[in-house]
């Protein structure tokens, strides 16, 4: 009995022993995943704050090169505006300065025959009144309707002493409404109709004006080298060339 009993007092012992060797053991390695699960989480936490980091400079570069971009198509809309703004003054200009000089000349060229002065007084009596309302239009800066009173005066006197010069002002007209097509066509017309009217050149300004304002720069320096070839000392002429210099 005595061995019986120091026999399994020695197992248990044993048994002990191994236990608490594999518990050491396994805590051993328990401890060294959880390290190495530590490191793995670490890395993986660098690597997806890297990639963020990495994100938001990208997104800040892109929003930096959308303003950027929104800046340079701002300075280009102001410069057209700027552009357009002036142009339109100039037009406006042109039209106060050619309605003025039209109306401090009056209807009557002084250098007619009596007899041509009376005839075309005959025609003022009838077709003035009509054409002195599309030009007060024009003045009013009405533009839609002094197109509609110049069309139906050219329509209904077209013989009338004013049906050239309404022609003119119906490019005009056409030009300050951005129509730019429809006053090329007309003042070409006026200029092969009527090449010694002393509108010609501005007629021919106007159409280089339409042509660069189209886009049609070519076509606009050739129209303003004829214009200067044609009629070289116009005031429309010097202007033509202050426009070629500037293109």
């Amino acid at each position: 009995m005595n061995r019986i009993a120091i026999s399994s007092a020695l197992l248990l012992t044993l048994a002990g022993c191994a236990s608490t060797s594999d518990l050491e053991a396994t805590r051993r390695q328990l401890d060294q995943v959880s390290q190495q699960a530590t490191t793995r989480i670490a890395a993986v936490e660098s690597k997806l704050s890297n990639e963020k980091l990495l994100e938001m400079v990208s997104q800040v570069d892109n929003l930096k090169a959308e303003v950027a971009k929104l800046r340079g198509d701002i300075e280009v809309l102001n410069y057209n505006l700027q552009t357009t703004q002036k142009r339109q003054n100039d037009l406006y200009n042109d039209l106060d300065g050619r309605l003025g000089r039209l109306e401090g000349t009056g209807k009557h060229d002084a250098s007619q025959p009596a007899a041509a002065a009376q005839q075309q007084a005959a025609g003022d009596s009838q077709a003035s009144p009509d054409y002195d309302k599309a030009l007060n239009l024009l003045r009013a800066r009405d533009f839609p309707n002094a197109v509609n009173a110049l069309s139906l005066f050219i329509q209904q006197n077209p013989q009338a002493p004013q049906a050239a010069e309404a022609a003119y002002w119906l490019g005009v007209a056409h030009t300050a409404l951005r129509q730019y097509d429809a006053a090329i066509d007309i003042h070409r017309r006026f200029v092969e109709q009527y090449p010694n009217n002393h509108f010609a050149p501005d007629a021919l300004r106007n159409i280089g004006n339409c042509q660069r304002d189209l886009g049609q720069v070519d076509q606009a320096k050739n129209t303003y080298r004829r214009l200067i070839k044609l009629y070289p000392k116009s005031d429309a002429a010097l202007k033509a060339k202050q426009a070629l210099a500037r293109m």
